[in-house]
Parts: structure tokens; sequence; C-alpha cells
């Protein structure tokens, strides 16, 4: 039962307060039809507000099934609106971009019921007032009467307890008024009708009771409820009481809201379109950044890895932190501000510098490295293509026809040939041009252990692979040239040429350029080359002592011809992927074998068996090292030694003693001179330093390892097991830490970092259109609130919560941001296109942008976040409405 006790309702207008209703106090059965009769303006409307929950009371008390609404929360109303309450308005009240089942649906999608229930009881309910045929159609597509049938067959559709009326024919023409009072005097008999109307005659014929209310007061009823009478039990107090909590309040699902929202979007097709391009003009501007920045990121990665093969990671015996050093080159590291006012402060750049060399220069444990490598940490071997072992040991090669003389074609000698070895101007500048081009290196290269790295980086076009320590192959680029420098490495093309050349370059004269020449494979695989070890250089002399004799034309010659052959077995093809230096300008690939059988060959010669043999004495000179003795020796033992010693370095010393004679020096005087003078040339001299000297090596130590990681990400798996090394050294106490060279990670870290930099800084001012499109959506909303607000009035006369209504606002601007990042980031790949054609066209890099695909959803989640930001406030104001006043609004 429902019961009015002491109603009253103020309004305050200004300074004074307007009486609505005056201590109103009436009951209803629950199954009757009431007509509330009175003037516009006496307080039906508002006491109708009040029963149905939009409006609240100033004073006495509502009560519903015995149960007082004093205590009654914002979800209780909602609850009760929704279950217990049907609203008839004399407008319709439809919502115009939904259909005609859709607007029926709308209170059990509030109440959460489940789809397909929700489409067969609305469906029922059109049935009910005979517009089942009608359910797919648009309000505007309805006459008064069927729009108002609609109307009812939403009031009806959740089964209310109540329905109620307002004015429900006011707006109809007589025979559809009657078939409306008709279907509401049928509901009135399961349930309560209420209806205000100023119409008496309809009053009277349809109502089973008229209440007549003037100046907001009742002023009579023609079938008053005994209220006492009438009250409920306890009994069935507490089962309304269950029955209302069984009911519940679900609210409006997420996924409703946008789909209402959507159609509503839709009525607005051109308008939601441009707002969601406008919002986009942000996202494409940081997408392109992003797709530039990501593109250039990844040509730096490939270029870092494709570099691999030429640059691997690097460990030396004397290492230098090359960061350190480029640091101090740039000057990056200074702190220390601005000078003071009125002075100039040095900047030490070029001191940083040397002290970075000097104090960043360390020794590694190369021989700790090498047994650490070979334990295979970490599953090293997993990681790289191969570990190379060099050692200070040259591996001198020289041409087997000996009829123009040795003619060394490696390490090669074609830079001394065009004279950039010697000092001048005109020869720096030449040695410059000639690095810059990058033509001075060492034709021979020492091939990769991994069959799969070679296959991947080579292509074998005739012949065969290297099998023994003695064989070679020429490596041509991925054209199949080779370059010019090669073939005068090799002793193809005459190196006196070049000097021919060089002369006439420096004498201002006119150069022609040279004939380019071919070779058939055949011709390159007869070519057969002599290995002479550093140590077949030097004869023992009659006085123990061992002489360099690489620049005796004779000595040399035969040294050559007494030399070990090495043959080339095959030819090879670099492929795209070949990185090292020798596949882009061609040479000759030797396999491991042939060092280790150098420093083997090295190792036992007799030179270095000699200075093995007496450690402490200088084989060259046959002095001890750092031997101060000499001084004690007289004039007559150093003029004996000097008979011994021949050739022209005798000559000079004796030239030397003849001069002090004639100066009329002492012999004791000549001998403590000469003596010192032996010894500064010996004080230099070490044991190490002339082992060295011989190319004396051990396998066990090397002078150099070359680490080429499989790929990047290897690389960077490779630097961490190196870091771990370093810090269970650091933490032991004992050995000494690893310090290797990277320089292509040194320098793309540079270039990485100034894209970066220009990535955030871009980013930073294409946000501001970010903002800019956020604040924009936020009003294109607040407008959308306003446009909607009685579509907010019915929502919530319904049954919808201010959280549903929010909801419904927040989800067009979640639809909007989404439409707009989506947009965007389209818009953005189909932008790259021509981007990638200008950038090809200009720098000769192929699909460099594109947007990263992690990039783009971020993208499109910060476009929607933004998007919902901009619309909290708009949302907030929707859900604060006065249903009321919404319902009045047109």
């Amino acid at each position: 039962m429902l019961e009015l006790k002491g109603i009253t309702k103020d309004y305050p207008s200004g300074d004074t307060v307007v009486h609505a209703l005056k201590g109103i106090s009436v009951a209803f059965r629950d199954q009757e039809f009431v007509s509330i009769l009175g003037q516009s303006g006496c307080g039906k409307t508002t006491l109708l507000n009040i029963i149905g929950g939009l409006d609240h009371y100033t004073r006495g008390d509502l009560i519903i099934n015995g149960r007082s609404t004093k205590s009654y929360q914002d979800r209780d109303w909602d609850t009760y609106r929704n279950h217990s309450v049907g609203f008839v308005f004399q407008s319709y009240n439809l919502i115009p971009h939904q259909s005609v089942i859709a607007n029926v649906e709308m209170a059990l999608l509030l109440s959460g019921a489940p789809r397909a229930d929700r489409r067969a009881r609305a469906a029922a309910a059109l049935a009910q007032v005979g517009l089942a045929e009608q359910m797919h159609k648009r309000p505007n597509q309805l006459s008064g009467g069927q729009m108002q049938r609609v109307a009812i067959a939403r009031a009806i559709v959740n089964d209310p307890e109540i329905i109620l009326a307002d004015e429900p024919t006011g707006a109809l023409d007589t025979e559809t008024s009657v078939e409306v009072m008709e279907i509401l005097k049928r509901l009135s008999r399961d349930r309560l009708v209420i209806m205000v109307t100023h119409n008496p005659q309809l009053a009277e014929e349809y109502s089973d009771r008229i209440v007549r209310i003037r100046d907001g007061e009742v002023t009579s009823d023609s079938r008053p409820v005994d209220a006492e009478a009438e009250s409920l039990t306890p009994e069935q107090i507490q089962e309304h009481a269950v029955a209302d909590a069984r009911k519940g309040k679900r609210g409006m699902s997420y996924l409703s809201a946008i789909q209402l929202s959507f159609n509503n979007l839709m009525t607005k097709k051109g308008r939601t379109f441009l707002t969601a391009f406008a919002g986009s003009i942000g996202i494409i501007g940081i997408a392109l950044i992003l797709s530039l920045s990501d593109g250039a990121q990844n040509y730096i990665a490939e270029t870092e890895e494709t570099t691999m093969g030429s640059y691997p990671l690097t460990i030396q015996k004397t290492a230098v932190d090359m960061a350190s050093m480029m640091s101090a080159m740039m000057g990056t590291g200074d702190t220390k501000g601005e000078a003071p006012k009125g002075t100039a402060e040095s900047k030490n750049i070029v001191t940083d510098m040397v002290e970075s060399i000097g104090g960043g220069a360390t020794e590694n444990d190369m021989k700790a490295i090498k047994q650490w490598l070979e334990t295979n940490p970490g599953d090293i071997s997993d990681l790289v293509t191969d570990i190379q072992y060099n050692y200070s040991t040259p591996l001198n090669v020289f041409k087997d026809d000996t009829s123009a003389g040795a003619v060394q074609v490696n390490p090669a000698t074609v830079m001394n040939a065009l004279g950039i070895s010697t000092s001048g101007s005109t020869q720096t500048q030449l040695m410059s041009s000639m690095a810059s081009t990058g033509q001075g290196y060492d034709v021979w290269s020492e091939l990769l252990s991994s069959k799969k790295a070679v296959d991947r980086d080579w292509k074998l076009v005739d012949g065969r692979m290297p099998q023994a320590w003695n064989e070679v192959v020429i490596a041509l680029d991925e054209h199949g040239r080779i370059s010019d420098y090669t073939l005068y490495a090799l002793g193809m093309l005459d190196q006196s040429d070049l000097k021919g050349m060089m002369r006439n370059v420096l004498a201002g004269k006119k150069v022609e350029g040279a004939k380019e020449t071919s070779y058939s494979y055949d011709e390159l695989m007869k070519l057969v080359f002599r290995l002479v070890p550093e140590s077949s250089k030097y004869q023992k002399q009659a006085d123990g002592t061992w002489k360099d004799m690489s620049e005796d034309a004779a000595f040399m010659k035969s040294a050559v011809a007494a030399g070990e052959q090495v043959h080339v077995v095959g030819v090879v093809r670099a492929t795209g992927d070949a990185g090292a230096t020798v596949a882009r300008y061609g040479g000759v690939l030797y396999p491991a074998s042939l060092m280790k059988h150098m420093v083997e060959t090295v190792a036992a010669s007799d030179v270095v068996a000699a200075q093995k043999a007496d450690p402490g004495t200088d084989i060259f000179t046959g002095y001890p090292f750092s031997d101060t003795a000499s001084a004690t020796m007289s004039l007559d033992e150093i003029e004996s030694m000097i008979g011994m010693m021949g050739g022209e370095q005798a000559t000079q010393a004796q030239a030397y003693i003849d001069q002090m004679r004639a100066q009329g020096s002492s012999d004791e005087e000549i001998a403590a001179a000469f003596s010192k003078l032996m010894s500064s040339q010996t004080d230099d001299a070490t044991y190490d330093g002339n082992l060295e000297k011989l190319g004396a090596a051990s396998l066990d130590d090397p002078s150099v390892i070359q680490i080429y990681p499989v790929d990047f990400k290897a690389k960077e798996q490779i630097d961490t097991l190196i870091d771990d090394y370093n810090k269970d050294i650091k933490a032991a106490g004992e050995g000494s830490e690893i310090q290797y060279t990277d320089i292509v990670g040194t320098l793309m870290s540079s270039v990485t970092s100034i894209v970066n930099s220009l990535t955030y800084i871009l980013i930073a001012f294409v946000a501001i259109s970010l903002v800019v499109s956020s604040i924009m959506i936020g009003i294109i909303t607040y407008i959308s609130v306003l446009e909607r607000t009685k579509e907010i009035g019915i929502l919530r006369a319904i049954g919808a919560s201010k959280r549903d209504v929010s909801r419904i606002f927040t989800a067009e601007t979640f639809i909007t941001g989404l439409v707009s990042g989506l947009l965007g980031v389209g818009i953005t790949v189909l932008l790259d296109f021509p981007v990638n054609w200008i950038i090809e066209a200009v720098a000769g890099v192929r699909n460099l942008a594109a947007v990263p695909a992690g990039a783009g959803a971020v993208l499109v989640l910060i476009s929607v976040a933004l998007a919902l930001a901009a619309g909290l406030a708009p949302s907030r104001m929707a859900a604060k409405k006065d249903p009321v006043t919404a319902l009045r609004t047109e």
C-alpha cells in the first residue's frame, strides 16, 4: 500500500518560499485507477513526482508497503523507480536515437536483465499495447498515439506495482485518447494507476477514484482509504522488504552504456567524425614521430648488427675506456658551470682526454680470460658465431714469385708505395683521404670457425673451402668484384705504377685512371704464396749476436724461397649479410690453423730459442739487458768488440772514437763515453720486447680476443656475462677485471641518445595539441549533455542512477577517444608510405618509418584516457542534474 502523510513541498524563490504542497495526506490501494484533478499549477505533477521518487518532499513522509522513505538513499530511490514505478508522460519522452523496442527495453537494461529476456519481455509489452509490428521503427516514424502506447509499454515492461500517468492524453486526439485510457483502465485491474489530469470527463468515465487538489491541498476524495484498516501487518511488511531486497539494483553495464552512446553518436555522424579527426591530429603527430624514431632505432640496431662482423667485441692486452675518452673529447664531462664574471677560465678537454687514456688504460689478463671463455660460461658458445684469438706474431706472407724480388703481400705495403708512411703535410692529407675511404687495411682476414656463419656471409663460387692450415680462398665482394687495393697488395698489380701516379700527383700533373682488369677464377686459384715468419728475417753473426736482415734484398729473396707455400683452393663471394671489411673490398680468407702454425713455427725457430736460452742477454747486441758494467770496459776491449761487429755499424763506431781522439780526449774518457752510448741503446731493450720483436707468442696468451655475437640480443647477453665475471673478480679480490671495446656500441649509443632526445622534444611540442583536443572533446561532451538533458530525465525516471548517467557520457567520450586514437594511428600508417618514399629518395634507406604495434596501441590508450579525463566534468554534471528539471527541458 502507498501512503502519503502530511507531505509538504517548498521551493525557494529568491527571498520567498513557494509552497507547492501543503500537508497532503492520502493513501492508495494496491489495485485501483485514481485520477488527480486540479487546475494547472495546483501541485498535481509535483505530487506525482514525489510519489514516483523523482522529487523529494520537504516535510512529511511517504510510506511504501509499510516502510518509511525518510531513510531512503539515492540507490533506494533508483531501485524503487526501476522496479516499482512506471511513468507515462504527456509528451511521451521517448529517446529519439533508440528504436521502439530499445526504448521499451531500457528499464530492463537498467535492472540488469539478460539480453534474451529483455527482448522477449519488451516484445510482449509492445504486443500488449498493439505495437508488435512497429518494434524496429524509430519514435519519429510513429504517430502521437503510437508513441504514447510505446511509453505505456515501457512503463509496464518491468511489471511495476504503480503506473504514474501525467496528462497521458493531453497531446492526443479524442479517438486516440480513448485507446490510451482503455489501456490504462485495463492495467488498473492488477496494479495501482495514478493519473494526473485536468479533464473531468475522462476522470469520471475511467477512474475508480477521483482526488481533487487546489493550491497544494486535497479538497475532496471520492473514495478515501482507511489507512489504519488497510495497513499491512508486520509479517507483510517484512515480506515486501525481502521482495525488494531480491530485486536488487545491478545498474547499467558499461557495454550497454557504450551501445546507447554509440547510437546517439550515429545520429550526429558528421560532428562525431570531425571531433574524432580533430582529436586524432595530436595522435598523428606523435605517431609519425615515433614511426621515424623507431625506424631510426631499428636502422641503428640493424647497422650495429651488420657491422658486428667488422667490429666485434674486442678484448686487448692493454685496453682503453673508449666511452670515457669520447666523453672527454666532446667535453661532455664538464660540470663546473659558469666562469666568474669578468674572467675566462680554461676548459680542460685535451688534458681530460689524455688522463682518460692514461688513467683509463688497463692491463687485461689475457691468459685468464682465454681460460674463462674456454669453460663456456653461460653457454656463451650458443651466443657467438666465433671467438677469435689473435697473437702478436705477424702473419708475414710473400708472393711466391721472387723474380722481381721479395714482394710482401701481408701486411699490405700499398700505403708505403704511395709514400703515406713518410712525414709531411701533403702525405698526411693523402693518408687522411685514403683512411676516409676505408682503404687502409690488411687484405688477409681470418675465417670464422662457424660453418653456419661462413655459409651466411660467403657463397662458394669455385673450388672448395680450406681444409688444411696452408689453404686459403680468394674473397670477392657481393657483386663479384675485387678492389684494386687488394690486387696491388697481392702483387697482381705492380706497386711501382702507384709510385709513378703519386709522383705525377705531387707534381701537379694529370693522372689517368687505371684500366679495369679481370681475372678468371682459374687464374685466381693458381696463386701461390709463401710464409716468412718474423724470426726468419734474422741471421746469426760471427760474434753470436743476431742481425735483422729484412733490408737485405738477397737475404729476403732466399728467405721467401725457403718459406712454406700457401695455396688458393677456392673463390668465395660475399653475401649481403657479410659485414667484414674484406667483404666490401675483396681479399684472402685463411683458417685459424694458419695463424696457429705461424705461432708454432716462430716458437720453434733458432733465434727465439737463442733468446730463451739466455734470457739475461740481448741477442741483438750481446750485452746484458740494462747492464751498466759496460762502463768499465777498456778502450782496447771496445775496439776489439767493434772489429768483430763489422759492416757499417762498426765503421760508424770507429769514426766516433777517432773523432774523440782528434779532439784530444784520453783513452779513459773515450771508453766512458762509448760505454754510456752503448748503455743508452740497451736500456730500452727487454727480454719480452725482444721476443715480441721476433714475433714469438704463446697460444695460451693471445694479444687480442675478438668475440662475434650471433645477434644484437646475444651481444647484450655477452655484456651481462662479462659484467658478472667482473663482479665475481672484484668480490674475490683476485685477478683483473675485463676491459673490452665495443666501438659500434659506443658510437651507436651516442646516435641513439641524440635520436631519443629529438624524439622527446618533438613529442613534447606535439603533446600540446593533445591537450587542446582533450579540451575540445570536453566541450563537445558538455554540449552533448545539454542536448541530451531530456534523455537524462527519462533515464532517471525509469530507474537510472547517477552512476548510470555518468557512465553513459563517459562511454561517449570513450568512443570518441577510441575513434580518435584508431583514426590517428590509421592515418599515420597511410602517411608512412609517402614518408618512406621521400626518405628512400633522399637517403637511400628503405621502409624506415613504420608505426610500432606497441606504440600504436599505447597511443590509442592515451587517446582514450585523455578523452575520458576530458569527459569527467561533463559526465559528473550530467549525473547531478535534477530529473524533474531535466524532463521539463526541450
